[in-house]
């Protein structure tokens, strides 16, 4: 009989305990930590067989073998379609649309042998979202069960070419004590399915649930132990809903599929230039647009800025789809590089369409923003600004910029502020576009006549 053993799991980390502490001595977080009981399976000993090794020349490639569906922003994101056997982990907020792509999945897959397993909803919930998103396909196959150990059973059975699991959240295994959601279970019942999935080529779309941080619940090595790692972003409020890759072992990260939530379902967004832009004629002060890279994809995206008299002794900064700390940085650079009086203004920044963007390329349209907001001065209709900030005020490259050139031209844009260091490389390449090259703050500002 084989003896169960007690451990404290933390809730936050994953690491094991052998007694309770009300601190965790990993991550250092508080009453994190779990009791779990795990009882070892009994094996008998067997003889290791001996596996083949095989040269590089002779393994197979998997390449040639992706499950390419009528999504495209879905392939895009995944870098062609669906690897056979890989693992792929989902996450999003609860409402973002999880559940929805998921179903739309596997009905743009009609030759593709499917199986859609639900812990969190019943067959009868399933159903009346895949008739609400008119989906009839007798092909669909789906499973309501919570047990891992029988959902490996029936995955080695039916023989899939790819199962969804909805959500792992809900998923257990008799051989732990914890319940279900638990660090244990998860990173169990994760492992199991990597291992059906790995022998048997199938492969698998597990649903995550994220944190209020915004993270996958559940230890972080459950982003490790998958292929690829994919979020679905955006406001549940707003139609919008961004599918962003942050790990791929077969793409690019950082790749982005765009989304519109409608009656019948998500949509592709076929004009993805005018999501994150506000179409006026005329931009107003403390506007400007530019050209951010998200995986291979360029989008023009308008940043806004705010300022304001401050009312009391410390002004106030905010800043939506773009991190506070580097706001405050280009802040602190205009105040002492540039000679402008922020100190006495409340400043606002934020990003229009919702678009959460944190790459340095972001730093220079900015601080034009702001400045064009303090001045009251508009920035130029058909001109973009492309370039990191360095703290001695100097302009920066940005990486891809002849692929962000390109895309300005395409939509229209006749001039660009852009980095002088590496110029020479670019110059002449953008027929019409009129490629403006500086070194510092002080000169695009005397060359907009700002100074």
């Amino acid at each position: 009989m084989a003896k169960t053993k007690t451990y404290y799991v933390c809730q936050n980390c994953g690491s094991r305990q052998l007694r309770w502490q009300g601190q965790c001595p990993n991550c250092n977080e508080w009453n994190t930590l779990v009791e779990e009981t795990e009882t070892p399976r009994t094996t008998a000993k067997r003889q290791a067989d001996v596996q083949p090794v095989l040269k590089l020349s002779e393994i197979p490639s998997s390449e040639g073998s992706r499950l390419r569906s009528n999504i495209g922003e879905v392939d895009r994101v995944l870098g062609g379609g669906i690897v056979r056997g890989s693992v792929i982990l989902l996450g999003g907020e609860p409402g973002i649309g999880k559940s929805t792509i998921l179903l739309q999945l596997i009905a743009a897959l009609p030759q593709v042998k499917t199986l859609y397993v639900t812990g969190e909803e019943s067959l009868s919930q399933v159903k009346l979202r895949a008739e609400r998103l008119a989906i009839a396909d007798n092909q669909l196959r789906f499973l309501n069960n919570t047990d891992v150990d029988q959902i490996v059973s029936t995955l080695a059975d039916y023989q899939p070419e790819l199962a969804i699991i909805d959500s792992i959240q809900t998923l257990q295994t008799q051989d732990l004590g914890g319940a279900s959601g638990s660090v244990g279970q998860i990173r169990e019942s994760t492992a199991r399915l990597i291992e059906i999935a790995k022998r048997t080529g199938i492969a698998t779309v597990i649903v995550g649930h994220v944190t209020k941080e915004g993270e996958i619940a559940g230890p972080k090595v459950l982003e490790h132990m998958v292929d690829v790692v994919l979020y679905m972003e955006g406001d549940p409020l707003h139609q919008y809903r961004i599918l962003r890759s942050s790990k791929n072992r077969f793409g690019n990260i950082n790749e982005i599929g765009l989304f519109q939530m409608n009656s019948a379902g998500l949509a592709e967004v076929m004009t993805p230039e005018t999501l994150f832009i506000t179409g006026e004629t005329q931009l107003s002060s403390g506007a400007i647009r530019t050209i951010t890279m998200e995986g291979s994809r360029p989008l023009v995206v308008e940043l806004q800025s705010l300022t304001v008299p401050s009312g009391f002794g410390y002004p106030k900064r905010t800043s939506s789809g773009f991190p506070l700390n580097r706001l405050q940085l280009l802040i602190a650079v205009l105040i002492r590089r540039a000679g402008l009086k922020l100190f006495e203004h409340d400043v606002y920044a934020s990003i229009v369409g919702g678009l959460s963007l944190s790459e340095a390329a972001m730093d220079f349209p900015f601080c034009l923003a702001i400045t064009s907001s303090l001045l009251d001065k508009r920035c130029p209709q058909d001109m973009i600004a492309i370039g990191e900030v360095g703290l001695s005020g100097a302009i920066l490259p940005a990486p891809q910029i002849e692929a962000r050139l390109s895309e300005a031209k395409r939509l229209g844009f006749t001039s660009a502020l852009v980095s002088d260091k590496g110029y020479d490389k670019i110059k002449g390449r953008q027929n019409g576009l009129d490629i403006v090259p500086v070194r510092h703050l002080e000169q695009a500002l005397q060359h907009l006549n700002w100074k």
